[in-house]
């Protein structure tokens, strides 16, 4: 399992670097970059306007006819001002280069537009969205796995048919529908004001005693959470029931039962590894999934400053250092966690062996 650990922490540095490439020359051909951005804001244009900005000029030379649409009129020497600030004075590969150069060092740059190190931005913003992937997963993973177990034995029962009718129904909502549904009902909207409508802690959370500063923390998360676990455990839920039927079905477990062995022995002692390989299979995909796109529109609504925010929002101004400093951190927790589940396989199984493939 060492050699299988070693090559797999090898095999993240040309992972990292071939994402990171192909979505630098995608980011070339996007339009209204940092330039056109900084243009539109010298020129009193909204930020959003320059979203039909043609970037296809972007590396011209500055000028009259620099090729930045919305520059007509701007002194030369300021848009050769621009080009230099935001690194556009050289050609793509050079600050492909310089960028990986910089990330070898763990130096992710300054912010375009926030003027603070990428790596405080995201440092400060992880916290949020770490508590929300993790406390929602845990949630997740201990209702869907007890749920599809007991569907799995009582298959076909009411229990079965009427538990499905409520995961079929969870499944066909999106969750920030649930997030809107909780707000109108219990954050103040139009009838309950019990939860906090906004932000992870209270005013004077620094000054509470650490009981009331736990409080405070789920109290504001109540709400979020409950949102993500309703949006995401139906999946699993079934996945899990269908694991375990597909494994009460084997030889393997008749044989079992004729020994005499109690159900519960059965279905924990021999079915209950087999079957839950699927589902930790699934288990490094769905904690970046919750992390990044199942958590954006969460910390949207509940106003959350949250890592996937602050992507999307940097993507949106054009911010490049964040949205690679950002990408980069998903990508390796991605990576990580991946090999995190192959091991988690071996504890799971200790048949698989990953160093024989």
């Amino acid at each position: 399992m060492g050699r299988y650990v070693l090559k797999r922490l090898l095999l993240i540095v040309p992972t990292l670097l071939g994402i990171i490439l192909i979505n630098f020359v995608i980011v070339q051909f996007a339009p209204g970059g940092p330039v056109e951005q900084a243009i539109a804001q010298a020129s009193g244009m909204a930020m959003g306007a320059t979203a039909n900005i043609s970037a296809a000029g972007s590396q011209g030379p500055s000028g009259g006819d620099s090729g930045y649409q919305g520059a007509s009129g701007l002194d030369p020497e300021f848009l050769a001002k621009l080009e230099k600030q935001f690194g556009f004075d050289k050609p793509p590969h050079e600050r492909f280069l310089l960028m990986i150069g910089n990330y070898l060092r763990f130096d992710f740059g300054d912010s375009y537009f926030q003027d603070r190190p990428v790596v405080d931005l995201v440092l400060e913003r992880l916290p949020v969205s770490v508590s929300l992937g993790l406390w929602s997963l845990l949630l997740i993973y201990s209702i869907s796995i007890p749920l599809g177990i007991a569907k799995a034995v009582r298959d076909g029962s009411r229990f079965d048919v009427a538990t499905s009718a409520v995961l079929f129904t969870a499944y066909a909502i999106p969750g920030f529908l649930f997030a809107i549904l909780l707000i109108i009902l219990f954050a103040g909207g139009n009838y309950l004001a019990w939860f906090p409508l906004r932000g992870l802690t209270s005013e004077g959370f620094d000054e509470m005693m650490l009981f009331g500063q736990i409080v405070d923390y789920f109290w504001h998360l109540a709400l979020p959470l409950t949102a993500l676990t309703l949006g995401g455990f139906a999946t699993l839920t079934m996945l899990t029931k269908n694991s375990f039927l597909e494994e009460l079905s084997k030889q393997f477990v008749l044989t079992a039962r004729s020994k005499g062995l109690t159900e519960r022995r059965v279905l924990y002692g021999h079915v209950f590894r087999n079957a839950m390989l699927i589902v930790i299979a699934g288990f490094p995909a769905a904690f970046v999934g919750i992390l990044f796109t199942g958590a954006l529109i969460i910390e949207v609504i509940f106003s959350l400053d949250g890592i996937g925010l602050l992507g999307f929002e940097a993507a949106m101004t054009r911010d490049f250092p964040i949205m690679f400093g950002s990408l980069f951190a998903f990508t390796l927790v991605g990576l990580v966690m991946q090999l995190i589940g192959d091991m988690v396989y071996v504890l799971v199984d200790p048949r698989i062996d990953f160093e024989s493939r």
